[in-house]
């Protein structure tokens, strides 16, 4: 256990008015205890009260836990967690739940009477894994050297006949000798009209002369994940395409260039999104910019409009807006940054001038 990190969740914990909580999000249990697994459909669980004390909750078929904490309590898939959760729990008290608790464990548990009331504390934790500590922030900056040289081989796949599909399968195998493990999400491989939808999925569309084609693309190393995203031209583009390539990067580097302590998230967004609807492609910009990242590829506290909140140091978080016009063009460009003590610092390197590729 993390005595550290505990005393923070436990702090929030008496902020929020909880002195209780149980967490079943696999990740907040790792950051917090550093055992990982996957439970799948099965229960696992820590429960943390504000004295403290902590137990974790996990089947017999999971991994060793027992260096977790000190309280670990075993079950097998023929027993029934939620009395054994219901004995640690004060019965007379509120008790907190993270949003990733599944309905089938919180009613029984609301059932068997393991608290007063049930609400949510999913923030307790969310907060504490929103501030980056110094070891988390390198881990996050290897993560993202990584995924630059990842896209020097994507760049150095776009030739005549090729497929997203195939770009996209060979990724793995690349981020694996690189040192990575895994991705942190499924890449997007996009060409010509397919990167106006932002979420496009890899198929077997054929890279055609005069497309744009667009990655996005993240990896996950020693637990800590990367997103990037850069826009690239299959032979030369026209005045169109490029007007619309340097407007979605000016609106990135004019997003990076006000971050720093103080500033609101709203008001990143609100730069970014101005410099698109000055050039009157504001309705084509549909999604929020950004979005905190670390042990997850999206963690709470996204970059939007409505977020008022300032900024910290050691919180990171994507700065990505786009302008997508359906059957004609997308670009979007994405990095992430690290808010410092007088500013912020860009974890990717990868250029993002107007690039043409073959």
């Amino acid at each position: 256990m993390d005595e550290t990190r505990r005393a923070r969740v436990v702090e929030n914990l008496h902020g929020m008015g909880i002195a209780q909580t149980l967490i079943s999000d696999p990740m907040s249990i790792y950051y917090l205890t550093g055992y990982y697994t996957e439970p799948y459909e099965r229960f696992l669980a820590l429960y943390l009260n504000a004295s403290g004390a902590a137990t974790l909750f996990a089947n017999r078929l999971f991994p060793d836990a027992s260096a977790a904490c000190g309280d670990v309590r075993t079950f097998d898939d023929t027993e029934d967690p939620v009395p054994m959760v219901a004995e640690v729990t004060d019965g007379s008290a509120p008790l907190g739940v993270d949003k990733k608790l599944a309905a089938r464990w919180l009613v029984p548990l609301q059932e068997a009477g393991a608290a007063s009331s049930f609400r949510l504390g999913s923030a307790a934790v969310d907060e504490a894994r929103s501030v980056k500590t110094p070891r988390e922030q390198d881990l996050m900056r290897a993560a993202s050297r990584t995924n630059d040289r990842a896209m020097e081989w994507l760049a150095g796949q776009v030739r005549e006949g090729v497929t997203e599909r195939e770009i996209a399968g060979g990724l793995l195998d690349v981020y694996r000798s690189l040192g990575a493990q895994d991705h942190s999400f499924a890449p997007i491989v996009s060409f010509g009209a397919n990167a106006a939808d932002p979420h496009h999925s890899p198929d077997g569309t054929v890279l055609a002369s005069g497309d744009v084609v667009l990655f996005d693309v993240g990896c996950r190393q020693d637990m800590y994940c990367s997103d990037m995203t850069r826009a690239f031209f299959f032979g030369e583009p026209g005045a169109h395409q490029r007007a619309v390539y340097e407007c979605v990067r000016r609106a990135n580097e004019a997003a990076e260039a006000i971050v720093r302590p103080g500033v609101t998230f709203a008001e990143i967004d609100r730069t970014a999104r101005s410099v698109i609807e000055d050039a009157g492609w504001g309705q084509c910009f549909t999604h929020r910019l950004g979005h905190q990242i670390g042990l997850e590829d999206h963690e709470p506290g996204d970059v939007s409009s409505t977020h008022e909140e300032p900024v910290r140091p050691g919180q990171c978080f994507s700065i990505e807006p786009g302008i997508y016009l359906p059957g004609d063009v997308g670009v979007r460009i994405e990095d992430l940054v690290i808010v410092t003590e007088g500013g912020c610092e860009v974890l990717n390197s990868y250029p993002k001038q107007l690039t043409v590729l073959g």
